[in-house]
Formats: structure tokens, sequence, C-alpha cells
């Protein structure tokens, strides 16, 4: 019997004195697609971290236990050595090179080279001289994304790119390598229209039809469901089970994850804040956002309501938000309450009473290397001048009891899984890092606010709690949202309108209740039964 291509035995884990993980075993055969679900925090990333050996396990007292690759035990001291036995890793948060193109960060540390006047004069000495084989390096991508459908330009730089487009960059990168034998997906479809994420699926059982192991996270579960063939729960650092999927149903494994029953959905009656005084007028916008550019959007959104925008990858859902924030270039013509709203402007939106939740929480949301309470409170001080007290000094003005009992208060209300008020954001995991970019948005009061995939990283546990608090601002503090997402179903659970873009255009607005069939056409740029 062929032996298995991971196993990990007796996995311990903590960080300053915190148990982490607790004794985690692990196996995964060739061919096979191995879920592993767990809350945020559960200890899923760091246990991944120890695969890869990514230097903070190291640089934090190593771990215990023993980890096994094709039945022979090794040390996987850095992130090279994994991908020397075969290892690779798609990761939650993007390592991709912002100033390489698609092409460098696929062949990043394997780049294929060729002879030239110097290396050849020189024979084995100029080794280290030979050139880049820039046309096999961009063979090589273009064949890699094809395999994975992607129609990305592999010469287009990584800077600006959609979060969507890098996901497909980071996959095919893994794809491209000849010696990969254990691919690690760690949340692949977050980004991902339904769609999209089907033909990702269906790559996925290619892979591993190939004879390649796969362990996927995720925190959706209908898809671990569909695709995997057994799966490993964790539970506060802990296996709770591991199961046969002919064996396991979603509410089982959710259970096992929170340790308790699904709780009941309580979200107050959808239209609850709806009027047809109009909060955000739009006309004519255009966003020079690179893979979801603007082509022409207009868009009126009513005050105290919360309007969904849809749409695949690429079609600019994401440019809308990120334009009218000022994150790239941006035209038209656009009012807020009525009066002119200024394109372009960072600040002034948010002086405004407008806020934004990124889709890309790393590079644009959080300040990693500083606390819970920094990141929470920091914008409203600097926008708002709030937490501010009456001593002299910049550093002594700060109010940093008031900024403790407010994040205290947000880390109860967001349930974010930390140490503590003072833990960098760094060492959050990616759901728990979600909840505080919310909290930061929530804190400032705002009357218009824009949040883009809310719940991108967040377990079947909190992903309820973080609707429920949109939805919670929105009916008693009147607060206007506009929540673009690639799950439709999230949409529809919470907002009064969807509008679905299409080529960068409003294809047409419905109901959160219509028909599956009006939605799949709008996606396909059709106008069928449409109401606006």
């Amino acid at each position: 019997m062929e032996s298995p291509t991971l196993v990990l035995s007796g996995i311990h884990k903590s960080y300053y004195g915190n148990p982490v993980l607790r004794g985690v075993d692990l196996t995964v055969r060739p061919g096979e697609i191995h879920a592993l679900v767990g809350e945020n925090g559960a200890g899923k990333s760091t246990l991944m971290n120890i695969l890869f050996g990514m230097p903070v396990i190291h640089e934090t007292g190593g771990f215990e236990g023993t980890v096994e690759l094709g039945g022979r035990a090794v040390r996987l001291n850095s992130p090279s050595d994994a991908m020397v036995e075969g290892i690779g890793m798609v990761h939650q948060e993007f390592m991709l090179l912002p100033g390489f193109t698609v092409a460098e960060n696929v062949k990043l540390g394997r780049e294929p080279t060729r002879a030239n006047l110097f290396s050849r004069v020189l024979g084995p000495v100029g080794k280290g001289l030979r050139s880049l084989d820039r046309r096999k390096m961009q063979d090589d991508s273009r064949n890699a994304l094809d395999r994975i459908g992607m129609s990305l330009d592999e010469m287009q730089p990584i800077a600006g790119m959609p979060v969507g487009h890098m996901q497909f960059v980071e996959i095919a990168r893994e794809v491209d390598k000849e010696n990969a034998r254990l691919i690690v997906f760690d949340e692949p479809t977050a980004v991902l229209a339904e769609s999209e994420a089907a033909e990702l699926l269906a790559t996925m059982k290619s892979l591993a039809a190939q004879g390649i192991a796969l362990l996927f996270i995720s925190h959706r579960l209908d898809e671990v469901m569909e695709i995997a063939d057994g799966v490993t729960v964790l539970r506060d650092g802990e296996v709770v089970a591991t199961l046969d999927m002919q064996e396991a149903s979603v509410e089982q494994i959710a259970e096992l994850m929170i340790g308790r029953p699904l709780p009941e959905r309580e979200l107050p009656a959808r239209g609850a804040g709806e009027t047809q005084q109009v909060a955000l007028e739009v006309r004519g916008l255009e966003v020079d956002m690179p893979g979801e550019e603007v082509r022409g959007v207009d868009l009126d959104v009513y005050k105290g309501e919360i309007l969904g925008i849809a749409g695949l990858a690429g079609q600019g859902k994401l440019g809308i938000a990120n334009g009218l924030l000022g994150l790239h270039p941006v035209r038209g013509a656009v009012k807020l309450e009525g009066a002119p709203f200024v394109l372009g402007e960072t600040l002034a939106a948010l002086r405004q009473g407008v806020a934004f939740v990124s889709e890309d929480r790393r590079q644009v949301g959080l300040l990693l290397d500083e606390s819970i309470e920094l990141n929470i409170a920091g914008t409203a001080v600097h926008v708002l001048g709030r937490f501010l007290g009456k001593s002299g000094g910049p550093l002594a003005m700060i109010n940093r009891a008031e900024v403790r009992r407010h994040a205290e208060n947000m880390i109860q209300e967001f349930d974010i899984r930390c140490q503590g008020p003072t833990q960098p954001v760094r060492r959050l995991s990616g759901g728990n890092q979600q909840k505080v970019c919310l909290a930061r948005a929530f804190t400032l009061d705002p009357s218009l606010l824009f949040v883009s995939e809310p719940t991108r990283g967040v377990d079947v546990g909190a992903k309820d709690r973080v609707l429920q608090q949109l939805v919670r601002v929105n009916r008693e503090a009147g607060t206007t949202i506009v929540l673009t997402s690639s799950e439709l179903a999230e949409l529809r659970q919470v907002c009064d309108r969807i509008a679905v873009v299409f080529e960068g255009r409003i294809q047409g607005i419905l109901a959160p209740d219509a028909p599956d069939v009006e939605f799949g056409l709008l996606f396909a740029g059709e106008r069928s039964g449409v109401s606006s």
C-alpha cells in the first residue's frame, strides 16, 4: 500500500506560553482532497505555518511532534525546505511581489535561464551570469494560467490587481511546480464568485486525479461537502473529529467546529429602514482599478437601505467603492445627501461621514504591526478627533483608558478571538483581522458605509454575527450600507436591493427574492425581467 503523502503526529505549539495546538494528528493520502476546518483561531493557520516551515514558528520556540512526507520523517526549517519536498501553499493572505508581473511571480525562485556570451566564455564559472529566459517564463505562466481557466495577461503587474485575480496567480504558481505532491489551499474561493469557485473546484479535482494530495482549508462547508474525500475538524487547537465525507453533513461539521448547535438566525425584517430619499447619487462613474474597471455607473442609493453589489470577478463590482473612496483614479459626478461629493480624496470622504471596509484588509485596512486597540480607534482619532483628552503633548492627548475601554467593548461585540486589546493585529487569524476592520469602521459612526467582502475568511460560527452587526447598525443607527460580495446568498440574506455589475456598468437591480434565473441573466450580461 502506498505511503500517505503527509502525516502530522502529536503536533503541539505555544506562543509565549499560550497553547495554540494540542496534540494534532492529520493524514493526507496521494490523490486525496482532505478538508481542514475550524473556527477562526482554532489553530489552522499555525498548523500550516509548521507544515511550510514559516519563520514565525522557529522564531517563537519551534514546535513538538513529527512531520512525515511519503513515509519519511522530515524537518522543515524554511519555506524553501518545504518547496524542495514538493509542498506548495496557496496562502489566505497573498504571498506575491506587487512590483513584479504575473509571470515573474509564478516563476519566482524557479526562474529559467539561458546561456549568453559571457556565460559561454566563462564556462561553469559563468553560471551565475546566465540570462533570464523570459520567453519560457511567459510560456510556462501562460500554461499554468490556462490549466486553471484564467485568461489573465501573464505580463500584467501585480500592483493594483483585484484580490480575486491575485488568488488565481497564487494557484498558478503552485500548479506550475513540477515536483508538487502536496498543495495546501487556504480559503482559495473566499474572493471568488460562485461560477469562478466552481471552476476552481473542478481544477482541484483534476489535480487530485493526477495523484497530487490536496489539503483544503475553507469556511464554505458546502464546498467541503462537494469536493473533499475526508475532513478533520479543529477546535481550540485540538482535533475533535476526522470524518469520511460519506458520513458527514454540513450541520454536523458546523456543530463540531463551534462545540454547540448552530444558533438560530435572528436578522430583523428586510426593508425596515428603506426610504425613497436618495443618500448617494452617482452619475457617469469611471474608475481605473486594474482588473475591476468601472466604465460609467449610474446609481442611486436610498437612505437607510442595504444595497448589495454583485457580479463576477473582473466585472467592476469592487471598483465602485474603491473609486469613491479615492483609492484609484476616478471620474464622474457624485452627490452625498444632495451636496457635492469630492472624488479622489479619501480623507475628505471620511470627514463627510463615509467609511470603507476594504476587500484587501492587509494592504488597505490594517496596521499589521500595531495593536488591536490602535487599529480600531486610530482612524477615529485622526479624522474625528475622538478619544482625545485635555492633557498636553501629542501622545498624552490620546485618552488611552477610553481607547482601551472602547476596544474591549468591540472585542466582545464582534467576538474577536485574541489575547487582549494590545495584541498586534498581525498575530490574529484572517477572520479576526476582518472583525477588527469592521470594528474600526463602526467606530467612525458613518452615515454611509461601504463594505467589500465582509465575511471573507470568516468561519461559519462568526459569519452570521458579522451580518447581524451590519443589519443592526443599519436598522438601529440608520446607517446606509453598500455591501459588495462574491456570495449572492449572503447578499440575498440581508440586502433590500441587489445591483449586478457587468463589464463595468450596472446591468440591472433586483429584489433579493427575485428568481435565480433573473440573477443569472444579469451575471451573463442579459437584461430580461430586470427592475431598477
